[in-house]
């Protein structure tokens, strides 16, 4: 099971190099839209690749996700953004457990031992903790939570359901992004929503904070 992990985790990184070489010019919204249209049903398959690669090689997704509401819509645009990000972060939490530890041990230094202490203690609460609360570089979190020792699936479904309130007021903001160009109808409305997505996001880490106080101090005297 480990040598065949292995040989797939290879097989990304080979296939992630030679993207990476072929898009050193950056790809502009205009060339991925064209991308996704000559696609046709297949697009949204296309662009879920695309997120995979960029969060295995460390490339900034926020611009993606982004494109993703403005080519997809609200709704799929969430279900796509999120696929891409959940898939990128599962293949390199496999990448750093059966293939590359020492690498992503010398690139996490003393962020790795942090995480350890973390999820031993709290297990996938801490996973659930570290997607709600940006505390760690995206795409470095996804390797070095490869190194400890929370299960796979744990870590998969944590990720997942955590990264759905960020997946969906970017997706809505780029949505809201592109019936502005456009001069859509409900602008107002959209852009409304957009805001309040994004103040929820902002305000999300405070709340969290609070809750995992409360966890950690259960036996605390509420104040009078």
């Amino acid at each position: 099971m480990k040598g065949r992990a292995r040989l797939l985790a290879a097989l990304l990184l080979a296939v992630g190099i030679a993207l990476v070489l072929s898009l050193r010019g950056g790809v502009d919204a205009q060339t991925l839209e064209q991308w996704i249209d000559a696609a046709g049903l297949a697009g949204p398959l296309v662009f879920i690749s695309l997120y995979v690669m960029t969060t295995l090689l460390f490339l900034p997704g926020s611009l993606l996700t982004l494109a993703g509401g403005a080519l997809f819509g609200p709704v799929w645009g969430t279900l796509i953004n999120l696929t891409g990000a959940t898939l990128g972060a599962a293949l390199a939490f496999l990448v750093a457990r059966y293939l590359a530890a020492d690498w992503v041990q010398a690139r996490a230094g003393g962020m790795l031992g942090r995480l350890i202490r973390g999820v031993e203690a709290e297990g996938w609460r801490f996973v659930a903790f570290t997607r709600l609360v940006p505390l760690f570089p995206f795409n470095l979190l996804n390797y070095a939570l490869g190194l400890t020792r929370i299960p796979f699936v744990a870590y998969l479904l944590a990720t997942a359901v955590c990264m759905l309130p960020g997946a969906l007021a970017y997706t809505w903001l780029g949505y809201a992004g592109r019936e502005a160009a456009a001069g859509g109808e409900g602008l107002i409305r959209k852009g409304l929503i957009a805001l309040a997505l994004l103040a929820a996001l902002a305000f999300l880490p405070r709340l969290v904070a609070r809750l995992g106080k409360t966890h950690s101090n259960p036996h605390r005297q509420p104040d009078h």
